[in-house]
């Protein structure tokens, strides 16, 4: 394994640990790792394809991995979620990183599938692979058209280039939605930052680039792990041994308990590992068996969605359809995919509820363009809804370019998140 890679990883649990967790917001771009469901349903995830060059090692004959990856789903009567990119032939001039590491295929930018072999990856370069992928039902969701990150990732990709600002993330974004739609016919509602990268310069983040985009977050909760090299013992050790490390981690888990994986998403890799093999191609069988016998279906995380939208609030929910409703026009879950009902509610928060998405959005971006300075997510909603004399609270000219005055998040005397979406009409 990478040890840059791993070393950053343990950082993060160690600072997740230690760290106050971050303060959450109604949003309208939430990351979805799973939902609340008591069924066994769990969504597949499978980043960076298509791709058309062989498994290494080739026991398919000489068949592209990402019909390897179909044909086995196919086998299984399951469903994938391919989180795509367009092209990253344009990312040059760079050069090779060492294989193993996060760099393995540039060291200033991603090329897929390996680098000076962008031609047999993308969208723009498999349009068979494309036409499968959408006509066996699995959902396609954006991965961003280069495979160019959001922002600044000096620990890992210290030398790597990135997105300059949120237009330019929008840009390429929109790049790879208009291919789709001019080309498939299909409408891509769901993104995944390169290598999860969010935050940006000018104090913006993913989420508001997809905010812009009206995406929802695509996230996961559960590492198919195919994607991480193993760097010691022979060439059939190590991948056994990755083949290992994708099945293994799902078999204990649900060893301890049946249900562990209920409306969870697993992330995988349609492409290289970064020692340059795809033991996804040979675990992704095992794994799909394993579910299996523990009585799992595999859909897609739009199906998966369908079973509950929230991470916290379930079927059981009275108002259940009415929040589902809801949810699709107005903000009123927060960032991380939950409702959090029974908390008081707040200005801000009924400001979200109440003002139409695209100018809230709009608003926020403008002043914080104009401004240079962050302001609060719930910023655009606020103005707007001041503009409209319909909250409490006004926002005068002297703050127009201030933070939300902290009076705006005073709680609305006693009442909880649940009753105001039970009594909203609209």
């Amino acid at each position: 394994m990478s040890l840059i890679v791993k070393a950053g990883k343990a950082g993060k649990r160690v600072l997740k640990k230690f760290m106050p967790e971050q303060p959450r917001h109604v949003s309208y771009t939430r990351r979805i790792e799973c939902v609340k469901t008591s069924q066994r349903v769990v969504a597949m995830t499978f980043d960076d394809g298509p791709m058309d060059l062989p498994a290494v090692p080739d026991k398919f004959s000489g068949r592209s991995l990402t019909d390897i990856l179909l044909d086995t789903l196919q086998e299984y009567d399951a469903k994938g979620t391919f989180d795509v990119i367009g092209d990253t032939g344009e990312n040059y001039p760079d050069t090779a990183g060492r294989s193993g590491q996060a760099d393995w295929g540039g060291v200033r930018y991603d090329h897929y599938p390996d680098i000076n072999q962008d031609e047999r990856g993308g969208v723009v370069h498999n349009e068979r692979l494309m036409h499968r992928i959408i006509d066996e039902g699995h959902q396609v969701t954006n991965h961003g058209y280069r495979h160019i990150i959001f922002g600044k990732k000096p620990f890992v990709y210290g030398k790597r280039e990135y997105l300059k600002s949120v237009d330019e993330a929008v840009e390429d974004l929109t790049r790879l939605h208009r291919l789709l739609r001019e080309k498939y016919g299909y409408e891509m509602t769901m993104g995944r930052p390169p290598h999860y990268v969010d935050k940006m310069a000018g104090g913006f983040s993913s989420y508001d680039v997809y905010d812009q985009m009206e995406y929802l977050y695509l996230a996961a909760s559960f590492d198919g792990a195919g994607w991480l090299p193993i760097t010691h013992g022979s060439a059939r050790e190590t991948m056994n041994a990755e083949i290992g490390a994708m099945v293994e981690p799902m078999r204990k888990a649900l060893e301890e308990d049946p249900n562990a994986l209920c409306g969870q998403i697993i992330f995988q890799k349609d492409g290289y590992n970064m020692a340059r093999r795809t033991p996804v191609a040979f675990g992704l069988a095992k794994q799909l068996e394993l579910l299996r016998k523990y009585g799992y279906r595999v859909v897609t995380v739009e199906e998966l969605m369908a079973e509950s939208p929230f991470a916290d609030v379930g079927r059981e929910e009275p108002g259940f359809e009415k929040l589902v409703r809801l949810q699709k026009s107005r903000g009123i879950v927060y960032s991380d995919n939950r409702l959090r009902l029974d908390q008081p509610i707040t200005w801000g928060e009924i400001a979200m509820l109440l003002a139409p998405r695209k100018e809230a959005v709009q608003r926020r971006v403008k002043q914080m363009k104009a401004t240079g300075a962050y302001q609060h997510i719930h910023w655009g909603a606020m103005d707007w809804c001041a503009e409209q004399g319909i909250l409490k609270y006004a926002m005068n000219p002297d703050e127009a370019s201030k933070s939300l005055p902290e009076g705006y998040f005073d709680p609305v005397r006693s009442l909880t998140r649940r009753e105001v979406y039970q009594a909203f009409r609209g």
